[in-house]
């Protein structure tokens, strides 16, 4: 089991409500959003469907929709919604003092 470790992404003002904004772990782009409501998610920043980037897309809810091809991807889980299928990686995340704080130990991340 690998040990947690956590990378600050930023303020979460300087991710805009229902917006996005990216972030570098090793190879990765993860894709960091606020939704309406002020709750955080972070996603690997590529759509299961054709690898569009999602950081890119229109938030709703606590969805994303893919900017290539409309795909409602949930923030919570990465699931694709129906009748769409597929799954993005989610990384967890945590907020403190203010600051986004994803896990750069995820096992997804490479």
């Amino acid at each position: 089991m690998r040990a947690e470790r956590w990378m600050d992404a930023g303020a979460v003002e300087e991710i805009p409500l229902r917006g996005a904004r990216t972030v570098t772990v090793g190879e990765d782009a993860i894709a960091v959003f606020r939704t309406g409501d002020g709750a955080v998610f972070a996603l690997i920043d590529r759509c299961p469907h054709k690898g569009g980037p999602l950081s890119q897309g229109i938030v709703h809810g606590h969805s994303v929709a893919c900017p290539l091809h409309n795909w409602s991807i949930a923030l919570a889980t990465g699931e694709a919604q129906a009748p769409d299928r597929g799954c993005t990686p989610t990384i967890p995340v945590r907020i403190e003092a203010g600051r986004v704080l994803i896990a750069t130990s995820s096992p997804v991340l490479a």
